[in-house]
Formats: C-alpha cells, sequence, structure tokens
C-alpha cells in the first residue's frame, strides 16, 4: 500500500487547479478591455446576433437588417453559439443589471472553453507518456499564454470552440484503440463541431481516418469503426437539422453545414458502418473499400455543389478576394508574415517548431503506435496548414503541446532524470511562454525588426465603444465606413445601418464600399447616391486598400485627408477630440 508521502494528488485537483490558474490569469490580464471593445470585428458582430436573438430574432433566422439595407445580410454562423451565450446572460441578469450581464458573458465564454481544450491536450499527453505527460501538459497550459488569443475574454465568435472541439476529436481518437466508447465520442464531438463551424474540419477528417485506418491494419477495431460511424451520421444528421431552417433544405453551400456536406459525411459514415460489418479478411481489400466509401461521399457533395472543390470561400467574387480577404491577417502566410510583422512571426514559429522536434525524437521509439501516430499526423496537419494561413497557429500549438510534454520527459528518462524537480525545471524551460518570449529576445537581439503593428492607437481609437458613442448620438442612418473592419463595430455601439462589412457573402456591397472612397470625387458621388447613404465616415489612417500612392491621392479618401470635402458631402461637427471624420450626404 502506498504511504501518505508518496500519495499523488488527484489529476482531476491537478486538472481543475490549471483550470483556474489559466482562468484567473486571462480575467486579471483582459477584463478590463471588455468594457471598452471587443477584440475582433467578428466578436461585435456576434454581441450584434445574440441581441437580436435574445429580442425574440427566430432560432433559423439570422438576418441582419442593419447590414446592407434594405436587402440585409444573412449570417451563416451557428446559432448555438448563440444559445450558449443567451443562457450565460439570462443566468448572470438574474443577480446583476443587463449591462454587467452582458460584460461577464463576453467575458467568461471563451473562457470556459479552456476547460475542454486543455482537457483535450492533458488526455493526449497521458496516451502518448501517461501521467506525469499529462501533468505536464498542464504546466504548459498554465504557462500557454502564446496559445490563449482566441479564449481570451471577450472573444465570443467561433474559433474558440472549434478549436476546442478538434483537439477533442483528436484526444478521442488516440484513445480509440484502448477505450472502445473513444471512438464513439470522436464520432459525436466531429458532428457538434460541424454544427459550429467548417473550419476544423480538416482535423476532424484526420481524426476519423485515423479510427478508418486502425480498422484497415487491424481487423478487431471494426466495433470501433461502427461506433465512430454510427455517432457521425446520428450527430451530423441532428447538427443539419438544428442549424438549417426548412426552406434552406435543399440549398448547398460551401461555407457551412448544408445539404451537400452533410449528405457527405452522412454518407461516408453510413458507408463505414457498413464495412465494420462485413468480414474482410484482406487488408488491402479493406483499404480499398474505404478509399471507394470516401470517393463516393465526396462526389456526392461535389456533385451537389461542383463550386465547392474551391474551397469555403470558392463563391467569394475573386476582387474581393484580391481587395479584402487576401489581406487579413488571420488569412496570412508565415512568408508573409516574415515579410510584413517578422517578429510575430518568430513569435508564431517558436513552438510548433519545438514540438515538430519533439515528434521527431519520439518517432523513433513509438512509430508503431496508433496513438502516437494520430497525435503526430494532427499536429503535422495543423502546422501545414499554419504554414500557409496564419489562423491555425493555435491548433498547432495546442496539438503540439502533448508532444512536446512526452517528449521532454523521455529525455529526462533517458538521461536518468525522472524526480520532480528535474520534471519541473524542464518543462518550465519548453512552456509556450517560455520558448516564444526567448525565440523574440533572440531575433531581437539579431536585428529582427517588429514591423507592422497590426493593432495600432488609432485602430484601438476606431473601435472604442467611448468615442462611438458621440457618433450614436446622430440621428439614424446608413453609414459607408472607409475600413469594412469598422462595420460590426458601428452595429454593435450604435443604431446606425452599415453598408458593407468584412464578410465574403457581401462581395456585392464590399465592391460598393470600396469604390465610394477609392474612386475620384465625382465618380464616387455617383456610387454613394446610388446607395442612399446618410454619412461616410473615415477613421484612422490606412486608406482604400489596392491602390497605389497616386490613386490614393486622387481618391475620395485621399482628398477628404487633406480637408478638401466635395461640395455633395457636408462636414459633421466635430466629435470633440475622437478619431472619426463624419460627412453627411447632401440630398
Amino acid at each position: 500500500m502506498r504511504s501518505a508521502s508518496t500519495r499523488q494528488p488527484s489529476f482531476a485537483l491537478l486538472f481543475g487547479i490549471a483550470c483556474l490558474l489559466v482562468g484567473v490569469q486571462m480575467m486579471a490580464q483582459f477584463w478590463a478591455a471588455t468594457a471598452y471593445t471587443l477584440p475582433d470585428t467578428d466578436d461585435a458582430l456576434r454581441l450584434v446576433q445574440v441581441r437580436d436573438f435574445l429580442s425574440g430574432q427566430g432560432w433559423f433566422d439570422l438576418h441582419q437588417a442593419r447590414f446592407d439595407p434594405p436587402s440585409g445580410y444573412d449570417s451563416h454562423w451557428s446559432r448555438l453559439i448563440d444559445a450558449g451565450l443567451a443562457a450565460l446572460f439570462m443566468t448572470f441578469k438574474t443577480i446583476v443589471d443587463p449591462a454587467l450581464a452582458e460584460r461577464l458573458m463576453l467575458a467568461l465564454w471563451p473562457v470556459l472553453w479552456l476547460v475542454p481544450m486543455i482537457g483535450a491536450t492533458a488526455a493526449i499527453a497521458w496516451r502518448l507518456g501517461g501521467r506525469p505527460a499529462a501533468c505536464a501538459a498542464l504546466l504548459l497550459a498554465v504557462f500557454g499564454l502564446p496559445g490563449m488569443g482566441q479564449f481570451r475574454p471577450g472573444r465570443i465568435d467561433h474559433h474558440n470552440v472549434q478549436i476546442a472541439l478538434a483537439a477533442l476529436s483528436v484526444a478521442c481518437a488516440v484513445w480509440s484503440d484502448r477505450k472502445r466508447s473513444a471512438a464513439l465520442a470522436a464520432g459525436a464531438v466531429t458532428g457538434l463541431a460541424l454544427a459550429i463551424g467548417l473550419e476544423g474540419l480538416p482535423v476532424l477528417g484526420l481524426s476519423g481516418a485515423a479510427i478508418a485506418l486502425r480498422f484497415v491494419v487491424d481487423p478487431a477495431a471494426a466495433s470501433s469503426l461502427r461506433g465512430y460511424g454510427t455517432a457521425l451520421a446520428a450527430t451530423t444528421a441532428a447538427a443539419f437539422l438544428v442549424s438549417v431552417g426548412p426552406d434552406h433544405w435543399a440549398s448547398s453551400v460551401c461555407d457551412e453545414l448544408a445539404i451537400n456536406s452533410a449528405a457527405a459525411v452522412i454518407t461516408v459514415a453510413c458507408g463505414v458502418v457498413a464495412l465494420s460489418l462485413v468480414d474482410i479478411s484482406s487488408p488491402w481489400r479493406r483499404g480499398l473499400a474505404l478509399a471507394g466509401v470516401a470517393v463516393a461521399s465526396v462526389a456526392l457533395g461535389l456533385s451537389l455543389e461542383p463550386a465547392c472543390i474551391g474551397g469555403p470561400f470558392a463563391m467569394t467574387d475573386p476582387v474581393v478576394r484580391t481587395l479584402w480577404l487576401d489581406r487579413i491577417s488571420e488569412m496570412q502566410s508565415l512568408a508573409s508574415m516574415l515579410r510584413m510583422t517578422p517578429l510575430n512571426a518568430v513569435a508564431e514559429a517558436a513552438f510548433p517548431a519545438l514540438a515538430l522536434s519533439a515528434t521527431l525524437v519520439l518517432a523513433h521509439e513509438r512509430r508503431r503506435d496508433f496513438g502516437f501516430l494520430t497525435a503526430a499526423a494532427a499536429f503535422l496537419l495543423a502546422l501545414a496548414i499554419m504554414l500557409d494561413v496564419n489562423k491555425y497557429y493555435a491548433y498547432a500549438l495546442w496539438l503540439g503541446a502533448p508532444l512536446v510534454a512526452a517528449a521532454a520527459l523521455a529525455a529526462l528518462d533517458r538521461v536518468g532524470r525522472d524526480s520532480l524537480v528535474p520534471r519541473f525545471i524542464a518543462v518550465m524551460l519548453v512552456t509556450p511562454m517560455s520558448v516564444t518570449l526567448g525565440a523574440m529576445s533572440i531575433a531581437t537581439a539579431a536585428g529582427t525588426a517588429e514591423g507592422i503593428d497590426i493593432n495600432p492607437p488609432d485602430r484601438q481609437a476606431c473601435v472604442n465603444r467611448a468615442n462611438l458613442a458621440q457618433l450614436a448620438r446622430l440621428p439614424a442612418g446608413l453609414l459607408i465606413p472607409d475600413q469594412l473592419e469598422w462595420a460590426s463595430y458601428l452595429l454593435a455601439f450604435t443604431p446606425h445601418a452599415v453598408l458593407a462589412g468584412p464578410y465574403h457573402r457581401m462581395s456585392a456591397a464590399i465592391l460598393t464600399a470600396h469604390r465610394a472612397f477609392a474612386l475620384p470625387p465625382d465618380q464616387a458621388h455617383a456610387v454613394v447616391a446610388a446607395t442612399a447613404a446618410d454619412y461616410l465616415l473615415a477613421c484612422g489612417a490606412q486608406g482604400p486598400l489596392g491602390l497605389d500612392p497616386d490613386e490614393t491621392a486622387a481618391s475620395l479618401w485621399g482628398h477628404l485627408k487633406r480637408g478638401d470635402v466635395p461640395d455633395w458631402l457636408e462636414p459633421v461637427a466635430p466629435f470633440d477630440g475622437r478619431p472619426f471624420s463624419v460627412y453627411r450626404v447632401k440630398r
């Protein structure tokens, strides 16, 4: 019997302490900011959507009438997120005033999703290196601030939920060879994740592929595959019914769960269930049968909407992609970041690079272990996508953390330093915070410049709730802002309508808003008059995108910045030092 002096504390207790420490850290750092702004334009639009839902807007009615009136804008974001946020708000509203209840909702929602995120990381680490590796993963999470950006208070859009669910699907997959229920859980988590959005689809698909490939190698895994397929089919069907209104059941789109994607997923799920019930002796035949099911499901989805072969933004106007979508910071490649914000690029590459090294270290001894192969494949996939699309950084960091934890402890075991103190020191040296700060220090010492500030003071001023309050006192009307980014904040903090926002389904309105400021004043007048806009708004030092210096100087934006206001515009009284310049359109 183990003595009291050597008895280890409950892992559940350690997990709870880690989550509490991370939550307190996040609230202490970001709580104040929730009083005056939101981290991102998507968070502002989500707040508008939640308010509309609380005001009685229907479950399937995601129409935003104040965007591009009179036609409006139909959001493709999941109502499930709105429901969770609304439940938090209503809970807090019973004990505090509505303003504080909304602020608490904004702050706590993203932090709560750190619990399943940290749990998934620890579960993967436990599978790779036992309880010690899981404890090390908890320590990495406590000092994992570089990976917390999507979980900071105020970040209510949907990215944190998608990241957490994708990581949970991997955690379930790596345990599916030891826990029969894990494969079923992987299918259920995948269906839920599809209801939220398709951003995590590559990682979700890899989790399912890992379970299927284990069946190819070992026919005894048929029951696990059957459980996965059954859960995936059921939850995807439920997700479709919950997410898509009856009047859109026949509509195919590429950027959310719809009949084309749901049909493809349910087809592959039912196909793998059928294969798991058939006795196929040869691994090659099992592999070919699974490949046939996968090809058939993809063919079905593309037959319903062939354009989706181009990805979720396939239906976006190519001009809009060039002018706006390709310039969004989260859509930049690592190579682009190295040119524009080299220090940020070094910071983001540091921990994933360490995780890649850890993967290579572990691969020598564990290349035949299903759990390691699945975890490593998920991380490598996330890393590959991160190189092309910056927003996958959080996926790469969180999926890489278990590999770093396991590799650090394995290295200590090899040199005979496996006591508590060496383990603690070693893990502290490889936390995301230590590695990121170390890489940035080395890069700075080597002369790496910081580059462009992606959140300069004038940008902060343009999205400040207090600054927008005076704008809100103007008679309500239709605004055309000079930057799409301001649009959702205008909807959230003022009563005005806005012509266009940074959303790929608004291609025509985005092009119109761009031309309103990018064209010379006489040509811009015709564009603005056709929109029936009441106000033009300029804020900050960024002019219309895609123009050279001469075109910027000749544009309406350039004229307004020089104080040359055309006679069809009337400056609105100064906003007491606020950062906006507002012009009323003369009729």
